[in-house]
Formats: structure tokens, sequence, C-alpha cells
């Protein structure tokens, strides 16, 4: 990274965007996008050129350190759009057969454990893989979140089926009671709101210092982000999904997909573990949860205006979600579901996720980035694995006049030897499984435990529906 003096156009980081250029916790988001089309190297530049990504100030500022070593965003006069295309114009070799898919994740997977963006240029890149009908964009997370990235890429595409439109952008909704509340309904909510608060954030501070996971096949650990990774798909059907949430009421899918992890991963344990597990084991996830105002992706003027509840940037609060082994013979296929609800609404009545936030801002600022990084880097290390969600456009889309035919992200490794990233296209839902190989050898085998997870979950819901 460049020092200089502080210029007095300089825009300081963010403490969440300071925390992820530190050597511990140094992310880079990935986004695959296929097209359908061979890709045109200068219809991408254009596109790129007059799009909405770039004029954004962030992707076309340097970040440099002051004489006292704090991060700053300075703006160029002028942006070399040739330094940040790469142009990979032979087909990836994958062994002893040709995949597309399995060409583009072994070439994501090298991508996240490689040095990192250069702190010469703006501090992001779009890998354009001629051989494969593919780019991968390439960002800092220090730019922004997923959310702010992923809607700053749609405002930047138009609808497939009218060039005119802008891609619809799917929220999330809030769920909310109709009706008045009466005193003593919103005095138990308030307790309820305390007591879960007190237990979650006494259990994350805990998990910040000493209590950590059992070990198990998929456990990581301190400097496992330094090893070799390999990248599977799951591919899951959006429709599936919603039939599998009206089984259970008032389930949502963030619901379903957290009890489809549980069920696969108890699934792939029983396949991998040589000694059985204690029935009930925790295996505990981190998951990043949006905490702006409008949930789901945003509107990109709002996310352009700092003082709006959609403001740009990081953010996002921690929330730790426990998962229980059991043995699958036997149990009833929405039990996951049905566990991983009742946990979840528990964590949306506490305050977990704003206190994450609010204590790794108060960290940043008074005990400096070294003392924040540590602190994340060892919440990672003394739990199993990561979970992020994010949706995706509703309906088909094109970019540069070439439609998409899939939306995939992942990030740079961590010390978690599992990290799971999905995202919503047109119906479909890819959740891209990043793994250290040398811990688990198998990624497309865990993809299938999902997969078939999900159809069994499906099958299950079909027969209560035909009841």
């Amino acid at each position: 990274m460049a020092s200089a003096a502080a210029d007095y156009s300089d825009e300081p980081l963010t403490p969440a965007g300071r925390l992820f250029v530190q050597p511990q916790m140094n992310q880079i988001i990935h986004c695959a996008v296929g097209f359908k089309n061979p890709i045109n190297i200068d219809s991408i530049k254009s596109h790129l050129k007059s799009s909405l990504l770039l004029s954004h100030p962030r992707f076309s500022s340097l970040m440099v350190r002051d004489s006292q070593g704090l991060e700053h965003w300075r703006k160029i006069p002028h942006l070399d759009l040739d330094r940040h295309v790469i142009v990979v114009p032979n087909p990836i070799t994958t062994g002893s057969h040709f995949d597309h898919d399995t060409a583009v994740n072994d070439y994501l997977a090298d991508l996240s454990t490689s040095s990192g963006l250069s702190a010469e240029k703006p501090m992001w890149e779009v890998h354009l893989l001629m051989g494969h009908n593919c780019a991968i964009f390439r960002i800092h997370h220090a730019l922004g979140d997923g959310v702010s990235l992923m809607s700053l890429f749609l405002a930047s595409c138009r609808g497939a089926e009218d060039e005119e439109k802008m891609p619809t952008l799917a929220s999330g909704k809030r769920n909310r009671v109709n009706g008045k509340k009466g005193w003593w309904a919103l005095l138990i909510g308030f307790v309820g709101m305390l007591w879960f608060s007190l237990i979650f954030v006494v259990e994350f501070v805990l998990r910040c210092l000493w209590v950590c996971d059992r070990k198990t096949e998929i456990s990581g650990g301190d400097g496992v982000e330094l090893w070799p990774r390999k990248l599977a798909t799951a591919r899951f059907r959006v429709q599936d999904m919603k039939l599998v949430k009206k089984s259970v009421p008032n389930a949502t899918i963030n619901d379903v997909l957290f009890g489809v992890i549980s069920s696969g991963l108890s699934r792939y344990l029983d396949h991998r573990t040589t000694n059985a597990l204690p029935e009930g084991l925790q295996i505990t996830g981190i998951a990043m949860v949006n905490l702006r105002e409008q949930p789901g992706l945003q509107e990109i003027s709002d996310l352009m205006k700092s003082n709006s509840g959609s403001s740009w940037g990081n953010k996002f609060g921690m929330l730790l979600l426990p998962i229980y082994y059991h043995k699958i013979s036997g149990t009833d296929r929405l039990a996951y579901l049905k566990i991983a609800k009742v946990m979840i609404d528990r964590k949306k009545r506490s305050l977990e996720a704003h206190f994450s936030y609010k204590l790794g801002y108060f960290v940043m600022t008074y005990l400096g980035a070294k003392v924040a990084a540590w602190l994340n880097y060892r919440i990672v290390c003394n739990t199993s694995f990561t979970i992020s969600n994010i949706l995706g456009p509703q309906e088909e889309i094109i970019f540069g006049g070439n439609p998409i035919t899939y939306l995939r992200v992942n990030s740079s490794s961590l010390p978690h030897a599992l990290t799971m990233h999905m995202i919503s296209y047109a119906e479909r839902a890819d959740m891209q499984i990043l793994v250290a190989k040398d811990i688990i050898p198998d990624p497309a085998f865990l993809a299938k435990c999902f997969e078939e997870a999900l159809l069994d979950m499906k099958e299950a819901a079909a027969a209560i529906n035909r009841t």
C-alpha cells in the first residue's frame, strides 16, 4: 500500500474498510458472471467505461496511508482501464475431461489464495476467461460489502426481455405482525429481546477470546487461510426452497438454507467420520447480516447518499449460527428446518448483529486496527464455517448486450476450512463451496449432500401439502 501525506481531498476508510486491509483479514470478493455468447472484449470495456460501476469514486481511488499509518481513499484523475481488465485467452485445463464449471471454479480457487490486489491502482479487476464465456469481477472488500457491490453491478445491467429496463431488485421482507399489540405483549417482547441479546452477546465475546468448537473433519484453524483451495458449486431451485418454506409456518428462505446446511453437513460427516460423533454435537458457523434499514438489494440512489439508512460501504453485523450433528437415518427430514427456524428467530429478536458491528467499530476506533483484526481472526479460528446469502435479480439480465447465464460469488480464503456463499438469480440459486482441500478433499460430494438435503425436504414438504 502506498504511503503519502494526507491530501485535503483524501477520504479516510471506514473502520470496517480498515479491517479488510489488515494482513490477517485481507479479503477480496469474487463474482463470476457467465455469459450466453462469446465475450467481446471491446464491448465489455466500452460498457464498463459508461457504467454506474465505474462512476462510483471508490473504483477510481487509490488506497494510501498518511504519516500516522491511517488508510485513506485518494481520487485519481484518470483511470487506465487496460490495467484492470485481464484477458485469459486460452481455456483452463481441468485434467482428463473438459468442463466449463470445473475450470472456472479451479481458477477461482487459485485466486482465493493469491497474493491479492495491487495498491498501485484502484483495488479491483475484471478477468475475462475467453474460453469459458465468463467474467470474474475481483473487488477488494474495503470498497464495499456484497449488498453494496451487487446493487451497483445490477444498476449497470439491463433486463434480458427489455433492454431499456433496469433489473428488478428483489428486496427481502422483514416480518411484521399486523395489528396493535397490548402493553403486556410489548413487555414480553422487550424482555425476550434483552434476554436473548444478553445470552448471544456473552457467547459472542467468549468466542472472540477462547471458546471454540470441537475439532471435526471440517475444522480449520490458525494459518489455514494459506492452504490450497478447491471450489465446488451446489445448485438449487428457488421454487424448491419456496415449497419447503411453506411447510413450516412463517419460515423464510434463510431458514431453509440453514436447514439444508445443517442436514448436508450431518450427511457429509456421517460419510467422512470413522469414529461416531456425539449426537447433537454443536458446529458453529458465522453469518453476515445486512444492517441497512431496507433488507436485500438497495436502490443505487440510496446507496450514494451518505446520510441515508442504505449508505454505501460495509454495513453488516456478524451472527454465530450453531448447527447440531444428527445421524440422518430415522430423522424427520424437516426437523433440521424446524430447529434452524427456532434458532434464527431467537437471533432476530436479539441485538447480536448490531452489537458485533458496534463492537468492531469501537475496537477499531479506540484500540486500533491490529487489535480489531486479531479479535476477528480469533472468532473465525474458534468457529467452523462461514455462510452468506445474497438476494439476486428476479429475472434474467444482460451486461454489455450479452445475456447472463449465472451469477456466483465467493471470497478469498479465511482460517475456516469451509466457506459458503449463495446468490439467487432468475429462480436459481448457486452456492459456492470453498474448502481447504487438504482438510475437505471432496467439495463436489459435499455439494451433492446439500442438494440431496433440499430434495429430501422438498419431498417431505410435498407430502404435507398433499394431505
